[in-house]
């Protein structure tokens, strides 16, 4: 199976232009990326792909055992990149998605010019002066509240994970997004994504990155922002004048020019 087809790739905007790969983040597709593509296509080219499990991805490729980790998905972005033939990529990583980019570009860092970390956590769960937002109490509800209910859990979680609770029209977008998942891939992709710790790669970063933190974030505090930076050599971080998770929806203005004014810099 090509991994163009495994991940439904879409290749838009400046083809001869340099590239921009986005990831989205746990629950969502590629569709989420949809307000700040115009913005990037004027001068990337843009590739957008669904996770295995998401969207409109080849689910026969989905295994439990293959995607219990981070790393699977990380081998997908390479291969893409591989099948491709993209190099000095700007890879954008939403949520999860930031840590896959961070083991992607570690995993084949000739491949990639360029990290985005939007609103990226190494790990959810607290551990001694590390504050990831949550204790491990915490997550184990959490899970078990998805197990026992997925879609309960995504109408109850979706909003608290958007904020902008003035807008609701966005956590019932993410809500929507969340209960298209396959409840039994969603929940071994949850146990991915809350109980991972990538800290230990944050060092191994050899690409410039910029880090997108949003002034106050449910899922992924401000610490946890400083924390990315301060531990990848030679990065910068940026915080958004937004609320919430996700700003490429509930700041998508703010959120393209921060990515388009890093990737168009040499």
């Amino acid at each position: 199976m090509s991994a163009r087809s495994r991940n439904n790739v879409v290749v838009t905007g400046a083809l001869d232009g340099p590239t921009v790969l986005l990831a989205h983040g746990f629950g969502c597709d590629q569709h989420m990326w949809r307000l700040i593509v115009p913005a990037l296509a004027e001068r990337f080219r843009v590739v957008l792909f669904d996770h295995v499990g998401a969207g409109r991805s080849d689910t026969s490729a989905w295994t439990a055992d293959r995607y219990a980790s981070l790393d699977a998905y990380a081998q997908d972005v390479v291969e893409i990149c591989t099948e491709l033939d993209l190099r000095d990529v700007v890879l954008v990583g939403h949520s999860v998605s930031a840590m896959i980019a961070v083991l992607a570009a570690n995993r084949a860092p000739d491949r990639f010019a360029k990290l985005v970390l939007l609103t990226p956590s190494p790990r959810y769960i607290d551990d001694g002066d590390y504050r990831g937002g949550f204790s491990d109490a915490d997550i184990a509800e959490l899970l078990d509240s998805l197990d026992a209910n997925y879609l309960g859990w995504s109408n109850t979680m979706a909003p608290v994970i958007m904020g902008n609770p003035e807008r609701p029209e966005l956590g019932q977008e993410l809500t929507e997004s969340f209960c298209r998942t396959d409840p039994k891939i969603a929940q071994v992709f949850a146990k991915a994504t809350f109980l991972s710790d990538n800290r230990a790669d944050l060092p191994k970063v050899s690409v410039e990155t910029l880090v997108i933190e949003t002034a106050q974030d449910a899922i992924a505090p401000r610490g946890v922002g400083r924390y990315v930076h301060e531990n990848i050599s030679g990065s910068a971080l940026l915080t958004l004048d937004a609320t919430g998770h996700c700003p490429q929806l509930s700041a998508p203005e703010a959120t393209a020019a921060a990515i388009v004014a890093f990737a168009g810099t040499r």
